[in-house]
């Protein structure tokens, strides 16, 4: 169900046809929700039918329509009850870390490149969530300067602020990820059978 909320945070900012709801959902609540298309679209209609969004036919090209859609009140309160809602947390399904428990089982070349390749996703995750939020500090996100047009200038440091503070867990779990993968291969090392 979180799709759903993470839909209508996303046009908090502005109204988004389909296609551009998924643009931008991968350049910013996608950073912590992921959704392929084929879930925002049909997600889109579900919410309309339920009247938490509006949908307005716009033209696109000489010839066509795209469906455009605003958050309605319903929408807004919807989204305010969700994130007053105590969250619940679902069991930990963690691969990496289950497999770092049974190395003893693996070729010890073969954990080292588990390790090496952990390394390397969250280095990746790690330059795109800094980017990310450095872009929400300086409002170069043109999502967040969008966002920042819509409300008064009294709410923008509450806006970018929240918004860093997610990108900050973030970060801080890519470090995390990236210093416990290095004490593995340092233990790799020393324990491995071939020294």
């Amino acid at each position: 169900m979180s799709l759903r909320y993470a839909l209508l945070a996303l046009l908090t900012a502005e109204p988004l046809t389909g296609y551009d709801a998924a643009k931008r959902f991968s350049g910013s609540v996608g950073h912590v929700w992921h959704a392929p298309d084929s879930q925002i679209y049909p997600e889109l209609r579900r919410m309309e039918a339920e009247g938490l969004v509006d949908g307005e036919q716009v033209r696109w090209g000489p010839r066509s329509t795209k469906t455009r859609y605003r958050i309605t009140d319903d929408g807004i309160s919807a989204l305010r009850k969700w994130m007053d809602t105590p969250l619940d947390y679902a069991p930990i399904r963690d691969a990496p870390h289950m497999r770092a428990a049974y190395f003893e089982w693996a070729d010890p070349d073969s954990a080292r490149d588990h390790l090496h390749r952990h390394i390397a996703h969250y280095t990746e995750q790690l330059a795109q969530w800094t980017a990310q939020r450095q872009a929400i500090v300086d409002a170069s996100s043109p999502t967040i300067s969008r966002r920042l047009a819509r409300y008064p200038e009294t709410d923008h440091e509450r806006i970018v602020a929240y918004k860093a503070f997610a990108y900050d867990g973030l970060i801080m779990r890519a470090e995390s990820e990236i210093t416990w993968a290095r004490k593995g291969l340092e233990l790799v090392d020393r324990l491995s059978p071939e020294r």
